[in-house]
C-alpha cells in the first residue's frame, strides 16, 4: 500500500505542486481504504455433498400447556443454581412451521457463503443457514479450528426439527438448536471502527419478537474474530430471554476441554441435575470425552469474578478457544459419549470417521433455563474466537486447577480480558451504525411488523441501523399484509395450503374485525387463541370456521384440541373425518396414524397404511408407524425390511428403532416357541439380541439396558 502511495505522488508531483499532492494522496487514501484494507468480505460458492432442507409441514404444531419445564434436581443442588431452572423453557414453535421434509440423498450443492478474511484468520458463514460459522482457519499454520462438517445433512435435533452439525450456531428465543438454524437471516456489510469491513448477521424474533443482531469484527492483523451481539426487548413488559453459542470442535482422545471451574452441574440420570466435581467422577476423568460410554452436558459453575472462557485443547495444548465480556455468564461441554449410540450419531450426523464435541457459552448457567430481561432493556456482550497455544504438560496434568489456570494464564497474555472490554466499548459505536451494502435477505416478517406498527401508530419496534427492506416481503407475509391493508384475508381452497402462520397477538383484533369471514379467517384465529392457551376461544372459531366450509385443516386441528382434553376417542373420529376431507399428504396421514396409536387402536392404524397413497405410504414415518402396528396385532412378516431402513427424521434422545427391534424379537421368539411375552423374555432379548449398529441411537446408559 506505501509503495502504491509513493508512486502515485511521484506521477502526481510532475504535474501539480507538492501541496495539491498532499491533497490528493489523502483523498487517494481516504476513498481506497477499503480497497487496501487487509480485512476483506466477500460473497462466494460454498459446494458440499448436501441434503434438501424440504418443504415446511403446513400443520401448525401447538405448544403445551405449561409455559415452565423445570428438570428434577438432586435435594442437595444449592438455591443460587435452581433459582430459574425450567423457567419459561417449554417447547413452542409457531408461528414458525416444522422443517420435516428432508431426507439423507445427498448431492452437490453450492450455497452462498460469505467470507471475512485478514492475514490471520479465514471465517466462512452461510446466512442461508441461520449464519452459522462453518469453517474458521487459523491461516499461518492453515488449522481448522473447528469441527467443518464434510456433509449437510439435516437431522432431528432444532426447536422446528431440521438441524446440522459442525461450526458454531446462534441460538437466542427458547431452549434448544434456533428457529432460524435452517433458513436464511439478513446480512450486511458494516463499515467498522478501522475502516474495515464488519459482516452484521441480524433478524426478528417471531416467537417473543423482538430484534437481535451480531456483528463480527476481524481487525486488520488480528488473530481473533470477534462476535458482538446486541439483544433488544422493545416491549414494555419483561420478557424470557435465552441465548447460547454453540461451538463444534473435533473429538480426539487427547483432546480435553477446560473451562475455569472446579464443579460443574450435570444430568445424573438416576437423581436429576446434580453439582459435581472436576474432573473426574464415574472413575472417569470427564473432561476428556472419549472417557464416558455416555451423552453427557457439563455446565460450569464460574466463580463470579473469575473471566468467563472455555476451551478445548489437544495433546501439545493447541486449540480453539472462546472468551466473551461478562454477561455471558454460562460454558458448558457436551458430548455424545462411546456408546454405539453415541457413535452412531457422530456418523449419522455426518459421515464415518467424523467426531465432534461442543464446548458453548450462554447467558444462563444452564441451558435448562431463561433469563428475564426488563422491559425497552438492550443486552450487548463480545464475544472472541482464536487459537489458544498452552503448557500441555500442565494442561494434561493430573492436578485439574493447574490444567485450566495453564489455559487462563496463556489466554490472558494473548488477549488479556481488559482488553476485551475496551474492544467491546471500541465496537459499541459499530453496533449502531447503518451498513453500507446489503449482502443476503432474511425473511419479510420484520417488514411486515413495520409495516404493522405504521399503520396503527405505533413507535417502529426496531433500530433503524437493521434494514428489513420492503423487497424482503414475499408469498408469507402476502395474505397478512392484505388483511392489514384491505382489512380482508384472502381465501383459499379447502384442499389449498393455509399459507404462513402468525400467533403473534396483535394481530388477533385485526382477524376478529375481518370483513370476510371464511373457513381460513376462523382457522387462523383459533390458531392464535390455541397457542395463547384459550381452548375454549380456539374450538368456537374452528367450529366457525367448519361452518364456513369443512376442512380437513380444521378438522385435525379439533382432533388435536380434543386429545389435549383427554378423549382419545373423539380425537380419532376428527382425524378420520380430517383424513377424508383432504388434503391427502404424509403429515396429515402421520398424525393419523399417531392419535391411533396413541389410543391403542393398532389394527385400525395397520389397516389404513394399507388405504394410503404409494407416495404417502412411503415417507419414513409411515413406515416406522406400520410397523409399530404391525408388532402390536402380532402381523410380523415384512416387519425386518424396516431395520434397514436409512431413517433421516430419528429424533435426539428417540429410541422408537431399538424399542421396535426388541418387540419385534419377543414376538418372534414368543411365537415361534409358544411362550409367553414377559420379563424373562425381555431380559433375553436384550441380552441375546442386541440391535444392529444402524438403528441404535440411544445415548444413556440406562436406555441402553
Amino acid at each position: 500500500m506505501k509503495l502504491q502511495i509513493r508512486n502515485c505522488k511521484q506521477s502526481v508531483a510532475a504535474i501539480y505542486d507538492r501541496r495539491l499532492v498532499v491533497v490528493i494522496a489523502s483523498a487517494f487514501l481516504m476513498t481506497s481504504l477499503s480497497a487496501f484494507a487487509a480485512t476483506t468480505l466477500r460473497v462466494e460458492p460454498y459446494t458440499l455433498p448436501a441434503a434438501d432442507v424440504g418443504a415446511e409441514n403446513p400443520l401448525p404444531m401447538f405448544r403445551g400447556d405449561k409455559e415452565d419445564d423445570v428438570p428434577k434436581l438432586d435435594p442437595a443442588m444449592p438455591k443460587d443454581d435452581r433459582r430459574y431452572l425450567g423457567w419459561r423453557t417449554m417447547w413452542r414453535c409457531l408461528p414458525h412451521r416444522m422443517q420435516d421434509g428432508y431426507n439423507r440423498e445427498k448431492k452437490p450443492r453450492a450455497f452462498e457463503s460469505l467470507v471475512l478474511e485478514n492475514e490471520c484468520l479465514r471465517a466462512t458463514f452461510l446466512p442461508q443457514f441461520g449464519g452459522r460459522l462453518v469453517s474458521l482457519v487459523h491461516k499461518p499454520d492453515q488449522r481448522e479450528l473447528l469441527t467443518r462438517n464434510p456433509v449437510f445433512q439435516p437431522a432431528n435435533l432444532a426447536l422446528r426439527n431440521a438441524w446440522f452439525s459442525g461450526g458454531i450456531e446462534w441460538n437466542t428465543t427458547l431452549r434448544g438448536h434456533h428457529y432460524m438454524t435452517c433458513s436464511p437471516v439478513f446480512a450486511a456489510e458494516v463499515r467498522g471502527t478501522e475502516g474495515e469491513p464488519v459482516l452484521r448477521l441480524y433478524e426478528w424474533d417471531r416467537v417473543r419478537c423482538f430484534p437481535w443482531q451480531i456483528d463480527f469484527h476481524l481487525p486488520p492483523g488480528s488473530p481473533f474474530l470477534f462476535a458482538r451481539v446486541r439483544l433488544m426487548n422493545p416491549h414494555d413488559r419483561e420478557i424470557p430471554m435465552y441465548w447460547w453459542t454453540n461451538i463444534a470442535v473435533p473429538e480426539r482422545k487427547d483432546v480435553r476441554a477446560l473451562t475455569p471451574t472446579d464443579t460443574v452441574i450435570t444430568h445424573r440420570y438416576e437423581g436429576g441435575l446434580a453439582v459435581m466435581t472436576l474432573p473426574r467422577w464415574d472413575d472417569r476423568d470427564q473432561t476428556y470425552s472419549m472417557q464416558s460410554p455416555r451423552a453427557y452436558d457439563l455446565f460450569s459453575r464460574i466463580p463470579a469474578t473469575q473471566r468467563r472462557w472455555i476451551t478445548a485443547l489437544d495433546g501439545e495444548g493447541r486449540g480453539l478457544f472462546e472468551t466473551s465480556t461478562d454477561r455471558l455468564r454460562g460454558r458448558k461441554l457436551f458430548a455424545w459419549g462411546m456408546s454405539q449410540g453415541g457413535r452412531r450419531w457422530q456418523e449419522f450426523l455426518s459421515q464415518p470417521g467424523e467426531a465432534y464435541i461442543e464446548i458453548q457459552a450462554g447467558l444462563a448457567r444452564t441451558q435448562m433455563e431463561s433469563v428475564p430481561m426488563p422491559a425497552r432493556e438492550t443486552w450487548c456482550w463480545t464475544e472472541a474466537f482464536g487459537l489458544l497455544e498452552a503448557d500441555a504438560k500442565r494442561v494434561h496434568g493430573d492436578n485439574w486447577q493447574r490444567a485450566w489456570q495453564a489455559a487462563d494464564e496463556a489466554l490472558e497474555k494473548i488477549l488479556p480480558r481488559a482488553r476485551v472490554e475496551q474492544l467491546d466499548a471500541k465496537f459499541a459505536a459499530v453496533t449502531t451504525r447503518a451498513p453500507e451494502r446489503s449482502l443476503r435477505l432474511g425473511s419479510g416478517w420484520a417488514a411486515l411488523e413495520r409495516r404493522r406498527c405504521a399503520a396503527q401508530g405505533l413507535p417502529d419496534p426496531i433500530p433503524a441501523e437493521l434494514p428489513f427492506p420492503p423487497e424482503s416481503l414475499g408469498a408469507d407475509q402476502a395474505p397478512w399484509l392484505a388483511l392489514l391493508e384491505t382489512k380482508t384475508l384472502p381465501e383459499r381452497g379447502p384442499c389449498e395450503e393455509p399459507g404462513a402462520l402468525m400467533t403473534q397477538p396483535d394481530w388477533q383484533p385485526l382477524l376478529q374485525k375481518t370483513q370476510n369471514g371464511h373457513w381460513l379467517t376462523w382457522w387462523h384465529l383459533g390458531n392464535l387463541r390455541m397457542e395463547a392457551l384459550d381452548l375454549d376461544g380456539a374450538e368456537k372459531a374452528w367450529q366457525a370456521s367448519l361452518k364456513c366450509q369443512p376442512t380437513g385443516w380444521t378438522l385435525r386441528n379439533l382432533a388435536v384440541l380434543a386429545e389435549r382434553r383427554g378423549d382419545k376417542t373423539k380425537a380419532c373420529e376428527l382425524m378420520r373425518q380430517a383424513w377424508q376431507a383432504g388434503p391427502p399428504i404424509a403429515p396429515l396421514a402421520i398424525e393419523y396414524l399417531q392419535t391411533l396409536i396413541r389410543a391403542e387402536r393398532f389394527a385400525d392404524a395397520y389397516d389404513l397404511v394399507a388405504t394410503l397413497p404409494a407416495g404417502v405410504r412411503a415417507h419414513e414415518r409411515v413406515l416406522l408407524l406400520w410397523a409399530k402396528a404391525a408388532i402390536e396385532t402380532g402381523r410380523l412378516e415384512g416387519v425386518e425390511r424396516v431395520f434397514s431402513y436409512d431413517f433421516a427424521t430419528i429424533r435426539e434422545g428417540e429410541v422408537s428403532l431399538t424399542d421396535l427391534w426388541f418387540a419385534w424379537q419377543e414376538k418372534r421368539i414368543a411365537a415361534a416357541e409358544k411362550i409367553p411375552v414377559d420379563d424373562k423374555l425381555r431380559e433375553r432379548v436384550r441380552r441375546d439380541f442386541p440391535p444392529p449398529r444402524f438403528i441404535d441411537f440411544r445415548m444413556s446408559l440406562t436406555r441402553e439396558k
